[in-house]
């Protein structure tokens, strides 16, 4: 740290401090969050940094350092507490350099410690694709959220400095980051109101991702920039004077929408840049409420306001935290233009958004931790759905995460009056989801301004929700299919995987217990010891289950118990032999033919068609072998119809509640998830299966699965439903 001692004494202006950590001193004495204390605190942070960091140099050739001090001074701009300041000094220290977390606390504090450490991204692991890298670190990243929310805060400037710099990367990395701060970070950002930090990244994506039109479009916008500016003045010269009138003090802002917005507006719409009219707006700042409602009304008598396009965000804020009344009017020479009228902390929330709060937050005003959690409240559910989901793939979880991203929103009304904030295009089911995960598993219908709607249908704002719910009622997988929330989606698609999860572990004792009894090990495992924990599993469960699912074959489990069983095996059945020991088993299960008319016939069954219980059949009298019973579809029989003579009725003398076993044969190509897909099917037309097993040939499975029926009616439904199953090539009776 000796070198960064040395630069407190020799800064070029004369300060006490090098220039840079100066500015951010000034910055932050604005807001008038720095003290002694904390000058020193931040002051160390600053020097362990630099000295971490010493050598490290970024792709334009600047010391690596320059990036963390210009991180530390958005966040100065933003007026951010000094702690969240230092952790923005010192936010790559644990990644790019060889201290570790435990360092940075015992060196400073545990608070900061941790901001740090939510922003570190997980750089040791080896990942299987980009989009696994960047899953992982976005969990890690809002898991931090769940403690501090500051950490969100550091990593949107941390992506704003890198997106200013992305010119000194090749071009495919600089189109690969600005894709992925176009679809999460602004997004994300804009979801927590923090509109000035959305509409920079905004434009930076614009200008790599398309570099002609975001030139074209500066060019047109330059062109214009002197006409609004007279256009404004001329707008605003009648209502000032009504206000000054009236002792209303107010500050005014005019501006250019965001570069991106409106190229959006003009390819979504098809319009050239000359017909989109709302691309500048005025913004009136004034002290409070009341004053938000006098000017609105001044500006309505002297501008006609276009209805649809007034919105009363003061009286019903967004679920991030914005409040402004936004009313569009025709201006002078009729064109349309937007004002936006809101005090002074409203036009901070809507610029700075959560960080806004903080801000409050420090200076001990009224705003508490229950305002940030009521602003950022989605987030928050959606970090309650990461640390009860350990198992979500990546592809599954950047999904959850976009999916509230790019939603505009409704409000709509409990019976008892209580807002819900939705995404726009959210059903009666997101909204009982919302209420809560139990009232959504077990929603069976809903009433919408009192009338009964379909659990489909689309809510908009100002509806009336009542739920009607049963306890009989449970989740299925075409509910995945139109709801629009993450909490929904996350709730249905775990108790899906609840009920598989059952249905596997029950298949799994049926499959073990078999596989026992043939090995005649039942008791032997009974007196092992917690077998599940030699095979890494976290419960005895999870093992049964992945054999019932089909990850792991019951054999790869019992070889590590029973080793003599498996690689000494005894001699296998031939197929034949099996076919042979099916057929007497099945044909044990009735009391044998029954002929009329004829007694102590001599009984043997044709082996062209090997007839079982169930089959429709019938006699034929041979020589010296009494009668043979054949199928009566059986292609034998009929090439001796001419002997008509020869055929006699015959009958299974079976009760008529008697179940009848019958082997198929089924091919499939292999995939995850056939065993029990199978099963699933099978058990769904409640037959039970007495034999399963499956062998894999390369990509083809063939499966021999001995199940017991009521009759042929209901194997044949039950053959065409597993031929329906993905990947089954073919179902055939053996």
């Amino acid at each position: 740290m000796a070198a960064a001692l040395l630069d407190r004494f020799l800064s070029s202006d004369g300060s006490s401090y090098p220039a840079d950590f100066q500015n951010i001193l000034n910055l932050m004495s604005v807001s008038k969050s720095i003290g002694t204390s904390s000058e020193e605190f931040i002051w160390k942070a600053y020097s362990f940094g630099k000295e971490a960091h010493k050598g490290q140099l970024r792709k334009s050739g600047e010391p690596y350092f320059s990036h963390c001090i210009e991180v530390a001074t958005i966040l100065a701009e933003m007026e951010l507490d000094p702690v969240t300041i230092s952790a923005a000094l010192l936010h790559d220290v644990i990644e790019d350099t060889g201290y570790t977390n435990k360092d940075v606390e015992q060196e400073f504090s545990e608070e900061l410690a941790h901001l740090v450490d939510g922003v570190t991204k997980l750089s040791d692991i080896k990942f299987r694709s980009e989009e696994d890298k960047q899953a992982v670190n976005f969990r890690k990243m809002l898991l931090s959220v769940a403690d501090d929310i500051r950490v969100i805060i550091i990593k949107f400037a941390d992506r704003l400095h890198n997106m200013r710099t992305l010119e000194h990367l090749p071009a495919v990395k600089q189109r690969r980051i600005a894709r992925e701060t176009r679809d999460v970070y602004a997004p994300l950002a804009h979801r927590l109101g923090m509109y000035r930090i959305k509409s920079e990244m905004e434009d930076l994506i614009f200008k790599i991702l398309e570099p002609k039109a975001s030139r074209d479009l500066d060019r047109l916008m330059s062109k214009r920039q002197v006409f609004f500016e007279k256009y404004i003045q001329k707008f605003m010269d009648p209502v000032k004077t009504r206000m000054d009138a009236s002792g209303i003090e107010a500050t005014y802002k005019s501006r250019f929408k965001s570069r991106y917005s409106i190229f959006r507006k003009m390819r979504d719409q098809n319009r050239p840049f000359e017909d989109v009219y709302d691309i500048y707006a005025i913004r009136v700042i004034v002290k409070q409420v009341e004053d938000c409602y006098s000017v609105l009304g001044l500006v309505h008598s002297f501008y006609k306001p276009i209805q649809e396009r007034f919105k009363d965000f003061i009286a019903q804020p967004k679920a991030n935290g914005y409040q402004s009344i936004q009313t569009t009017v025709v201006g002078p020479d009729g064109l349309p233009i937007e004002v936006q009228v809101r005090t002074i902390e409203m036009d901070r929330t809507a610029e700075e958004g959560v960080a806004a709060h903080w801000q409050y937050k420090e200076r001990g005003s009224k705003t508490t931790q229950d305002d940030i959690d009521q602003q950022v409240n989605w987030l928050r559910n959606l970090v309650d759905i990461l640390q009860t989901e350990d198992t979500t793939t990546s592809h599954q979880f950047m999904d959850l995460l976009k999916i509230d991203l790019y939603k505009d929103e409704i409000f709509v009304y409990t019976p008892k009056g209580e807002v819900r904030i939705l995404p726009l295009g959210a059903t009666p089911l997101d909204f009982a989801f919302d209420v809560h995960s139990q009232v959504g598993i077990h929603c069976i219908g809903a009433k919408v301004n009192g009338r009964i709607k379909p659990l489909n249908s689309n809510l908009v704002s100002g509806d009336k929700v009542e739920i009607i719910t049963s306890d009989s009622q449970k989740p299925n997988s075409s509910w995945l299919k139109f709801v629009k929330t993450s909490k929904a989606k996350s709730n249905i698609r775990k108790w899906i995987k609840g009920q598989e999860f059952e249905q596997s572990v029950h298949l799994g004792k049926e499959i073990l217990e078999k596989e026992l009894r043939k090995i005649s090990k039942a008791k032997e495992w009974k007196h092992l010891k917690d077998p599940y924990m030699t095979l890494k599993f976290e419960s005895e469960e999870k093992m049964i289950a992945s054999i019932g699912s089909g990850h792991r074959t019951v054999t790869s489990i019992l070889t590590k118990f029973f080793p003599d069983e498996y690689l000494n095996p005894k001699p296998e059945k031939t197929e034949s032999q099996f076919a042979e020991s099916f057929l007497k088993r099945a044909r044990r299960n009735t009391k044998g033919v029954s002929i009329q008319g004829i007694d102590n016939m001599m009984i043997s069954f044709g082996k062209c068609c090997n007839p079982i219980p169930g089959d429709p059949i019938i006699g034929f009298i041979t020589r010296g072998r009494g009668i043979t019973v054949h199928q009566k579809t059986c292609d034998t029989v009929g090439s001796n119809l001419v002997e008509k003579e020869r055929i006699i009725d015959v009958d299974w003398s079976a009760a008529k509640a008697q179940k009848f076993l019958v082997r198929l044969k089924v091919l499939a190509q292999e995939r995850k998830h056939l065993v029990r897909d199978v099963t699933e099917t099978i058990s769904a037309y409640d037959i039970n299966i007495d034999t399963l097993s499956m062998k894999v040939d390369g990509d083809v499975v063939t499966g021999l699965v001995i199940v017991e029926v009521e009759g042929v009616k209901q194997l044949d439904r039950l053959k065409s439903k597993l031929l329906a199953s993905d990947g089954v090539i073919s179902v055939e009776r053996e």
